[in-house]
């Protein structure tokens, strides 16, 4: 890089160090994205893995899809009898409400071996032990109600049996309060009630107007987890499941591949970078244009005195790099103060903890984001000044004088 580029780029105000607030923000977006996006995807990466995901299986029924072999007793006997399959537990969903004191209604499902509560009071069963029939872990709060007092103790809950095709009425269950878990741990959603699987089955198939086994063999659950004996076993066991017809996928692969929000969110940072790219080759070329434009007459004179086109080439490229390079460090490191700081707002929306090393941005990501606007600027510049280089030195300097 030439001394004259950084003697322009200091000094001289038309030059191309007018684009730096721009690209600031563009590197400051695409990092501070970056940032978000690890952070929330380590959270739940930590949080599901955590759990034992690295040996479980999910499954998934989805009513109406023919292609998909529904969770009923009999198909969870064979996803059981697959070889290197220790345990299944298919989840139910139903509703729970108030039937004494409080005013809340709560959702309900069976509490599965992929669920991590975050336990506040009271105690889980140990080891991969199932919770009793008679048991609930309820949120510490939810809907205005504090459950603190609840737990050891055996409350009435009611919920709902169906009498007629719309038509249903209230029955009452009583279950014992075993554990609290932290309420901002929503990964069913807020306000959730976890049951036995035996218990769960039975709060659905009333609601259904069925018995619980019509309810299993005919309806099925609405999703299970299998769990396997080893972490090498889950490929085989997967592809088997699959051959059968389920709907298998390893706990561990969809959440590192990170569907839905996360999968939207890296092709948000692939876009991003498509974006700074693009912004900054444009953005070079236009002020390049313009730079070369406005010094024009300066530019005839150096090239009177000996300089060729080359050389100012080279100081149009040189403030481009300085640019581009004070905007992505300057971008980069303002993007990486914002994803931190964001850290503690995104952990409370997903109810997961979310460190500082988990929001910085990924390597990958802070590269792109350093290295893309002096490329992109260099190369905008070199377009952008071509034909303003090419006018006859001497009739400009002339037009100039």
């Amino acid at each position: 890089m030439s001394h004259w580029s950084l003697y322009t780029w200091t000094r001289d105000g038309r030059s191309l160090r007018r684009a730096l607030p721009t690209l600031t923000v563009l590197a400051a977006l695409l990092t501070a994205s970056a940032g978000v996006a690890a952070g929330a995807a380590g959270a739940v990466e930590r949080d599901v893995l955590g759990s034992g995901g690295l040996t479980q299986i999910e499954l998934s029924s989805f009513e109406g899809d023919e292609s998909v072999r529904p969770l009923t007793t009999s198909a969870l006997g064979k996803a059981g009898a697959v070889p290197g399959v220790r345990r299944v537990v298919a989840d139910y969903s139903s509703a729970l409400y108030a039937e004494e004191d409080g005013t809340y209604d709560l959702a309900a499902r069976t509490l599965t071996p992929a669920d991590d509560l975050p336990v506040t009071k009271g105690r889980l069963p140990p080891g991969a032990a199932e919770l009793g029939k008679d048991e609930v872990v309820l949120p510490a709060t939810a809907q205005g109600t504090d459950f603190a007092s609840y737990v050891g103790r055996s409350i009435a809950f009611g919920y709902t049996k169906a009498t007629g095709a719309e038509s249903g009425a209230t029955s009452v269950v009583v279950l014992r309060v075993v554990a609290l878990y932290d309420p901002s741990w929503q990964a069913d959603g807020p306000g959730v009630a976890y049951l036995s699987e035996e218990t769960a089955a039975s709060l659905a198939a009333a609601r259904a107007g069925l018995s619980p086994n019509d309810f299993r063999d005919r309806k099925g659950a609405q999703s299970a987890v299998v769990v396997v004996g080893h972490q090498r076993q889950v490929a085989a066991v997967t592809e088997a499941l699959q051959a059968q017809g389920f709907s298998a996928s390893p706990v561990s692969d969809r959440v590192r591949n990170l569907p839905g929000l996360f999968g939207v969110a890296d092709l948000a940072m692939r876009a991003g970078v498509l974006a700074l790219a693009v912004g900054a080759v444009v953005l070079g070329a236009v002020r390049a244009s313009d730079s070369t434009r406005a010094r024009l007459g300066q530019f005839a004179v150096l090239r009177i005195l000996g300089c060729g086109r080359p050389e100012l080439r080279r100081i149009l490229l040189g403030e481009a790099l300085l640019s581009g390079g004070v905007a992505a460090v300057a971008g980069v490191a303002s993007g990486t103060v914002l994803s931190v700081a964001l850290a503690g707002p995104l952990s409370d929306v997903l109810g997961l903890p979310i460190t500082v090393t988990d929001a910085l941005p990924a390597p990958i990501w802070a590269a792109a984001a350093l290295l893309t606007p002096a490329a992109g600027l260099a190369v905008g510049a070199l377009l952008g000044s071509r034909d303003v280089l090419r006018r006859d030195p001497y009739l400009t300097a002339r037009a100039h004088g």
